[in-house]
């Protein structure tokens, strides 16, 4: 069973840091999602987390892709 790392990414200096974190984490087999506060999208996009994680980077946390989950 593949273990699920969500990683939050807020804003500041730091949040480049997340794209070689998230690159590290993959690379050891790790299923990374990612989860970035307006202000951390000043500082690095969520496409560059997207394709290093694979999976889509979650910017709002009210928003729900899939209704038919919604309970």
């Amino acid at each position: 069973m593949t273990k699920r790392i969500i990683l939050a990414v807020s804003g500041s200096i730091s949040a480049y840091k997340s794209a070689d974190l998230t690159s590290k984490l993959k690379k050891k087999g790790y299923d990374v999602h990612v989860i970035m506060t307006e202000a951390a999208q000043a500082f690095i996009t969520p496409l560059t987390l997207q394709v290093l994680s694979k999976n889509p980077v979650h910017t709002d946390v009210l928003e729900e892709k899939l209704a038919d989950r919604i309970n």
